[in-house]
């Protein structure tokens, strides 16, 4: 999973959120209460509206409902309380947003459509009809067409309240009014010839009202083509909104990207709830509107204001998957019912082919469903359903690997055939400063990172495709991804430590034979011919002692220079098998000396150690050889002024740290040979040691070395 780390120490800009742009923050002066106490009102008009149906239709008998051949006007307001809550937030939050006011605009004329129902159905029952009779049926059959106009207005306004800029402006404004066109026509057409558009009769419970409030007198030569051309008009309305949606979104980036996503998701939505009203007619299908006109104030309501409340991606990809599934699920349930009526139909009577279809379906059909599902599952999405078995195909595949590198290239195809990605790698972290990189399918231009961690330390990263459906992990996943890759992470790294000690002991012994070999060399072709001419020359200095004693004393004075030069070899090479200042000095005086020799005098050196006597030979020799060079390096790279160098016993562990003040080093910057032979000395004695650069600046060497027991050896 991937961090991105704050950007500081200089200016930054940023552009408004849609929902901060239409709209100072809450409790800001100017933040427009006066919109907001506007738009609660729209609210309480809304749920009024829909509690008023429901009393009305309470007190409608169905005998007079089935004779106004109505339905229930609370079902046609359920949309609008659909829209309250989404509303209510967005006229909080985004008083002067145009979405919040389309939103609640249209929530309200739902409710009001229904309120209008159930009075005009109530008050039709006297003779003659209650007040409002007739401005209630203008208000249903007339004025309600105008909710065609709320899903136009709400695509092209989406999310920052404005109509598209440039080219897509004057082609938004003719769609919105393509659209007003059959609306409008309904006000003004009279009724006889509206209802001889659609082939419908007025019911005769209705003929006692004025039908036409606010027709004009047109001719039907001119206003009937007029309304056949205005249907398919408001049709073709829709499609320029989508249009402007679908550029937006390819223009759109960043959280605007986001924003875009979340109406997407409403869509997809939407177009499953449309799927299954075909399934489902009646009440059913009211109940289904209503949750997508739900769902969709909530998906904008969200977009607009909090678009990282929940992760839309991760959203999206599960519902196209289970809505897509689910869907196909009912289709073949009623191919299979269908296709036994339709082949036992003919051989018994109605109700015989029915109980005989019913019961071959639950003998047959149904048996079968639930493994069909799993098999679809499967396919789409991979083994993800069944993590026991994603569990023990891993261990099977890992325990036909050997090596490192053979394990990681299963863990990627494992993960890969389980969850269905196209693309899977994993990269593993050594002991070493090195990298165990595996790959299963071709890299996409956009991952994620997702990391790997191992005793509570992170060793590597998972990458996965960033885009995709499959791509997308639920809560679930995660989890059974993180025992899976644990699991892998553990065979990788004991398999690379494996090879590490591997390699470890064979440097041990090539060290130790080059060890011994150079001082054969020194011994043999340095000493021993230094010592053998010295012999020569005090023998050949006591022959010419009485004779000539100035050659004489010459010569002692070479010998006595080779044996100066031949002790200076010696002490060379003691210093190469043990520097004599810790045994003069001590571990914290001889890292003290070092750091004074490599370091300028301008630079500050602090010493600090608590703790760090009677530490094994070992131990004192790691501890000086990774101080020195650490300081080397602040002295070639770091430009430093201060330097910190501590150490301190912790428990049983020796903790050395050299922290100094300079430029740190770049995160591109490869490890070099200085910083792989500190990890190489700390993991000689089973420490380790980790170099980084703190937030303020400067590097950090921290190693830590087992220094359990006291000193082994005799100090000289």
């Amino acid at each position: 999973m991937q961090t991105q780390a704050p950007v500081t120490g200089r200016a930054t800009t940023r552009r408004a959120a849609p929902a901060e742009a239409a709209s100072p923050a809450p409790g800001a002066p100017g933040a427009g209460s006066g919109p907001r106490a506007a738009g609660w009102l729209l609210v309480a008009a809304t749920v009024a509206a829909a509690a008023g149906a429901v009393v009305l239709d309470v007190l409608t008998p169905a005998a007079a409902r089935e004779a106004a051949g109505a339905t229930p006007g609370w079902t046609v307001g359920l949309p609008g309380v659909g829209l309250a809550v989404p509303t209510a937030l967005l006229l909080r939050r985004a008083p002067r947003n145009a979405v919040s006011w389309v939103l609640g605009g249209t929530g309200l004329l739902w409710a009001l459509d229904g309120l209008a129902q159930s009075w005009l159905t109530f008050a039709v029952q006297d003779a003659p009809p209650l007040a409002g009779a007739t401005a209630s049926f203008w208000f249903v059959n007339r004025f309600g067409a105008w909710l065609l106009l709320g899903l136009p207005l709400l695509l092209l306004l989406y999310p920052d309240g404005r109509l598209p800029a440039g080219r897509w402006r004057p082609v938004a404004v003719v769609s919105l009014a393509s659209t007003a066109l059959l609306p409008t026509l309904l006000l003004v057409v009279p009724s006889e010839i509206a209802d001889a558009r659609t082939g419908s009769r007025v019911p005769e419970v209705y003929r006692s009202l004025d039908l036409d409030p606010t027709s004009l007198p047109l001719p039907e030569a001119v206003a009937l083509p007029l309304l056949r051309l205005a249907f398919p008009v408001a049709v073709l309305g829709v499609v320029v909104p989508v249009a402007a949606v679908v550029a937006r979104y390819r223009r759109a980036g960043g959280e605007d990207r986001r924003r875009m996503r979340w109406l997407l998701w409403a869509a997809v939505v939407d177009l499953l709830v449309m799927v299954g009203t075909l399934f489902a007619p009646g009440d059913g299908a009211s109940f289904a509107l209503s949750l997508a006109v739900a769902l969709t104030g909530a998906a904008v309501a969200v977009g607009i204001l909090r678009p990282r409340a929940v992760d839309v991606d991760r959203l999206l990809g599960g519902t196209l998957v289970h809505g897509g599934l689910a869907v196909g699920v009912v289709l073949l349930d009623l191919a299979v019912l269908g296709a036994a009526g339709a082949l036992l139909g003919d051989a018994f009577g109605e109700r015989d082919a029915t109980l005989l279809t019913l019961l071959l379906v639950a003998v047959v059909y149904v048996p079968l469903r639930d493994p069909l599902w799993r098999l679809v599952r499967r396919w789409v999405l991979g083994e993800r359903e069944d993590p026991y078995r994603v569990v023990s195909d891993l261990a099977e595949r890992l325990e036909r690997s050997d090596g490192a590198e053979e394990q990681l290239t299963a863990v990627a195809a494992g993960i890969a055939e389980a969850f269905r990605v196209p693309y899977v790698g994993v990269e593993v972290d050594s002991a070493d400063g090195g990298r165990l990189v595996a790959e299963h399918g071709e890299r996409p231009g956009g991952v994620q990172s997702l990391p790997i961690a191992y005793r509570d330390e992170q060793v590597g990263r998972l990458l996965l495709p960033r885009d995709g459906v499959r791509a997308h992990l639920l809560t679930r996943d995660e989890r059974l991804l993180a025992d899976v890759v644990r699991q892998a992470a553990a065979a990788a790294r004991a398999s690379s430590l494996a090879a590490q000690v591997q390699a470890s002991r064979e440097s041990l012994v090539t060290a130790r034979e080059e060890e011994r070999r150079r001082l054969r060399r020194d011994l043999h072709d340095g000493l021993g011919p230094s010592l053998g001419a010295v012999v020569l020359r005090i023998d050949t200095a006591r022959n010419l002692a009485a004779t000539r004693p100035d050659d004489a004393d010459r010569l002692l004075r070479q010998a006595r220079d080779d044996v100066a030069a031949a002790l200076a070899d010696v002490r060379r090479l003691v210093h190469d098998l043990r520097p004599p200042a810790l045994d003069d000095l001590g571990l914290a005086g001889a890292v003290r000396q070092q750091a004074e020799r490599l370091l300028p005098p301008p630079v500050t050196v602090t010493v600090e150690a608590e703790g760090a006597a009677d530490l094994p030979a070992a131990v004192e020799v790691a501890a000086y050889r990774i101080a020195s060079e650490a300081l080397a390096n602040v002295a070639r790279h770091a430009a430093a002024s201060r330097v910190r160098v501590g150490l301190t016993r912790a428990g049983g562990d020796l903790v050395v740290t050299v922290a100094d003040d300079g430029v740190g080093i770049p995160p591109e910057r490869a490890a070099g040979v200085g910083l792989v032979s500190l990890r190489e000395r700390a993991a000689e004695l089973g420490g380790h040691c980790t170099v980084s650069c703190p937030p303020d600046g400067g590097t950090e060497v921290r190693a830590v070395l087992p220094a359990r027991g006291g000193a082994t050896g005799d100090r000289a």
